[in-house]
């Protein structure tokens, strides 16, 4: 999928717009399952996922609304599943840290930190097998997920099998309510250098233009030698860790140390010129909250179904 500047502009106002809705919603109780929001994150899953394609698939984790969304996920879907409705994504049994859409490349989350970057791995090491050239596998995680111990052992194992795969480091600065300072001995750049995988870095996390057309150079060339690379984009993440409201009351940051953040941020700071599309956006979220309110709860017989 390809967009201009004014279409990846409009993809990130839609999931900005999308996620104000479901902190709307949430006092309300119509939501069933916790939900960590990507507000403030949107211009890296638009700007990434402009340079997919269908048949390139994308491992998410638990805050994966903006890259479900990016790469095409269904919205009436989305919000039946996050209501526990039965015409959810899982039927109602999986929620907003569980989210998939197979039929656009979404290929599931999981709330558990780092496990979904083995799966690209994996599925990475099973299109080569197949000879399925050209494609890409994306496994997106924060940056608290390289302290983990299967990042090393993927990065390992992609790099000695030369596999397609795009180490994607959505880089907020927050593991929960952990700086980096207090998690991270290493320098990312030399630790990734070390398994021989291309480091690049976007610090303007902000621009859905920049990040589109950085992250399209990082992914073609990953296509074009089967190699994979490895991409940290600093962004910011706007809401508490998980729950629709704020944080600063928890000392570990400071509303202050947002701002120069949000200075720069064009949904932000640009938000009066997009008053026509938020119209369009508005009443696409309106009829696809009114098909998860009027959609039936999952029945006692749809308990052990797809298990």
């Amino acid at each position: 999928m390809q967009y201009s500047s004014s279409g990846l502009y409009f993809e990130s106002l839609r999931i900005r717009m999308v996620e104000e809705r479901v902190i709307l919603l949430y006092p309300t109780d119509l939501i069933q399952s916790p939900v960590h929001l990507s507000i403030g994150q949107e211009a890296v899953a638009v700007g990434v996922c402009a340079n997919l394609n269908v048949d390139d698939w994308v491992f998410i984790n638990y805050r994966g609304h903006a890259f479900y969304l990016a790469k095409g996920g269904p919205l009436p879907e989305f919000f039946a599943e996050l209501m526990g409705r039965r015409t959810g994504l899982s039927k109602g049994k999986a929620g907003s840290m569980h989210l998939a859409a197979p039929e656009v490349g979404i290929i599931g989350a999981s709330a558990v930190v780092a496990s979904t970057i083995s799966h690209a791995v994996g599925a990475a090491l099973a299109a080569k097998i197949r000879r399925q050239s050209k494609r890409i596998f994306v496994a997106n995680f924060g940056d608290g997920a390289t302290e983990q111990g299967v990042f090393h052992e993927s990065l390992n194992f992609a790099s000695l099998h030369r596999l397609p795969v795009l180490f994607l480091c959505e880089d907020n600065g927050l593991a929960v309510h952990a700086s980096v300072r207090e998690r991270q001995s290493y320098d990312l750049k030399r630790l990734v250098e070390a398994y021989g995988i291309e480091f690049h870095q976007i610090d303007e996390g902000y621009d859905p233009d920049l990040v589109f057309q950085r992250s399209g150079e990082v992914i073609r060339n990953i296509r074009d030698t089967g190699a994979p690379a490895f991409l940290r984009i600093k962004t910011s993440r706007y809401r508490e860790h998980v729950g629709p409201g704020e944080d600063f009351s928890f000392g570990y940051r400071s509303r202050e140390a947002l701002q120069s953040w949000l200075a720069k941020d064009p949904l932000e700071n640009r938000r009066a010129e997009f008053q026509e599309i938020e119209r369009e956006i508005k009443e696409e979220i309106d009829a696809a909250v009114r098909f998860a309110i009027d959609s039936p709860f999952p029945t006692a017989e749809d308990l052990l179904t797809d298990v």
